[in-house]
């Protein structure tokens, strides 16, 4: 750690996708990192090879949901699954709401979007975390190989009220509306079944403002050098679980979601340059140190030493680009985050971190074990989230996501 860094944190507080890949003008089928826009009537199909939300390009508004399953029985918690999946197929297609009448009881709908329920761009991608397969249900033989709860790295302050969870429902859509309507039909539909145990909404800039990735909350471009989702061998190198888990699980892929908080008040008051030799690229443009366009290659070959791109900035750790570590690339698919300030009055925003890969050990911790101890660790502490398995899609209207797990 720098002495200016060290000085600037003394006497401050602790801290604790679908078979079909949509195309929307101006926005390339090779960056599922990119946030674009959309429309009310936008479909995006429930059913499918694989989940919708995976390789979908981002929307503008995210809801990650976790729950814990209250089932009394392995139909119990099966007969609940499908309901979920009943309910996001639905709410993805869109219908008209039954609002109910005065005197009725309940209402079947929240009424949040009013009397009909435009898709809006929605996708529901369901995910099981390594819990779902405890002694409970009997699942046990076919948790997926790699499934596991999320492990601590050094330098995470996990609190354990945001993290794991048997089942979590990722919600994306392109207004905010939709998805609280949607979270709460979803709630609605597996009560009794899913408790609630930690949540977290995030969201996008607007692509209007500029091209390429959209930027984190540090201000910099985030999800700049995402693997291609439109080349099919690499998704299935890279994303897809092939023959190394059960047979039901095939064509599913691993989900990290991780809740990181930046400390924003401390990196304010960091000079640009010194913040971007930690990160390794201009913030303005976004381009690699050197180079003067963001999907420039930072061409480490030209710099072994590290005198234009640190050889501890984060990109050149997250990824070295080297023919050992190429393996190791994730799929990014973040969203920012902003929810109050704390009991030390500082503000709680930072990067609701989610990658998707085929093996969580070769990939995502491979990232993060060379991440360890980065300069960038005195401004950004890990605080939830949790590892989970999104089965392969619901392969017609009377499947669900998940019934392959109870066949």
């Amino acid at each position: 750690m720098s002495l200016r860094r060290r000085e600037l944190l003394v006497g401050g507080a602790a801290l604790g996708a679908g078979a079909a890949i949509r195309q929307l003008p101006g926005v390339s089928r090779a960056d599922a990192a990119a946030p674009v826009e959309g429309d009310l009537s936008e479909s995006i199909p429930f059913e499918g090879v694989h989940q919708a939300g995976v390789l979908t390009p981002r929307p503008r508004h995210a809801i990650f949901a976790s729950f814990d399953s209250i089932a009394a029985s392995r139909l119990e918690l099966a007969e609940g699954l499908r309901a979920l999946s009943e309910s996001a197929r639905e709410l993805t297609a869109g219908y008209d709401a039954l609002l109910g009448s005065p005197g009725e009881g309940p209402t079947p709908d929240s009424g949040v979007v009013g009397p009909r329920v435009m898709p809006d761009g929605l996708t529901v991608t369901i995910g099981f975390g390594a819990s779902l397969f405890d002694r409970r249900y009997g699942l046990g033989p076919r948790k997926p190989r790699g499934l596991k709860p999320m492990t601590t790295f050094p330098d995470d302050s996990l609190v354990a009220a945001e993290c794991h969870g048997d089942v979590q429902v990722q919600l994306c859509a392109n207004t905010e509306e939709t998805l609280l309507n949607a979270l709460r039909a979803v709630s609605r539909a597996t009560r009794g079944v899913l408790g609630p145990r930690w949540k977290i909404e995030g969201y996008l800039p607007s692509p209007a403002r500029e091209t390429g990735a959209g930027r984190n909350l540090l201000g910099f471009k985030d999800g700049t050098a995402n693997p291609d989702v439109a080349n099919q061998k690499t998704m299935d190198a890279l994303v897809w679980a092939g023959q190394e888990t059960p047979a039901w699980a095939r064509g599913g892929t691993y989900q990290v979601t991780r809740i990181i908080r930046n400390r924003v008040e401390f990196w304010d008051r960091v000079s640009r340059s010194e913040q971007e030799l930690m990160i390794g690229r201009d913030k303005a443009a976004g381009a690699p140190l050197g180079k003067s366009r963001e999907l420039d290659d930072p061409d480490y070959d030209s710099d072994p030493k590290g005198e234009r791109i640190p050889t501890d900035a984060h990109i050149r750790l997250a990824r070295p680009r080297t023919a050992e570590t190429e393996g190791s690339r994730i799929l990014r698919r973040g969203y920012n985050y902003s929810r109050g300030i704390d009991e030390a009055d500082q503000l709680d925003m930072g990067l609701v971190f989610v990658a998707f890969q085929r093996d969580l050990e070769r990939q995502f911790e491979a990232v993060q074990r060379r991440l360890a101890g980065e300069p960038l660790v005195d401004y950004i502490v890990p605080t939830g989230g949790g590892y989970f398995f999104v089965p392969p899609a619901a392969r017609d209207s009377q499947d669900w996501v998940g019934s392959g797990l109870f066949a």
